[in-house]
């Protein structure tokens, strides 16, 4: 077996190669991807002796399936009613421009973040409204509040950039 696919293998044998796990199983190698690549919906689909387009179907029809690749934080501005009158416009344009997202990207091209609208979150009375890796809810959000909470995660990812060179490095002379 191809090393690269190792772990795709041990994610559909957690499952027992279940087909009605495909769903789970999805769920998992995205995590570990952060996308869902072709040659993987092709790789499952053939382990999993499923179609293809069945696998490609499934990973199509949920929205939480991506097939481009995101960034490590994804960050989803709400545009529904509530929050498009309340201004998340504006919220986007900062994230975008602060992130100097190129037109059409929604990726940085370090793959550190990315920037999607979508249509509603449910929240409507906090208007407006972001998340963070699904997680991480920025309620009455304001561009200069969720630009606050960006440069605190670069904050943390340069600690742990810096963390990581200094015991990596220490002893490399010795």
């Amino acid at each position: 077996m191809d090393r690269k696919f190792e772990r795709l293998q041990e994610i559909i044998e957690s499952h027992g190669g279940r087909v009605s796990h495909l769903i789970a199983i999805l769920q998992e190698v995205q995590e570990e991807y952060r996308y869902l690549p072709e040659e993987v919906l092709t790789y499952i689909a053939t382990a999993m002796n499923i179609s293809p387009a069945t696998v490609y179907g499934v990973a199509t029809f949920y929205t939480q399936f991506s097939l481009i690749p995101k960034g490590k934080y994804v960050i989803r501005v709400c545009d529904g009613t509530a929050c498009h009158v309340r201004g998340a416009e504006p919220i986007h344009f900062a994230l975008r421009e602060d992130l100097a997202l190129p037109k059409g990207d929604s990726t940085t091209p370090d793959m550190q973040f990315t920037v999607e609208t979508v249509s509603c979150l449910g929240a409507c009375g906090l208007a407006p409204v972001v998340v963070i890796n699904g997680d991480e809810v920025h309620g009455q959000t304001t561009p200069e509040s969720i630009l606050g909470a960006v440069k605190k995660i670069v904050s943390r990812e340069q600690l742990k950039e810096n963390k990581n060179s200094s015991e990596t490095g220490c002893c490399q002379n010795a």
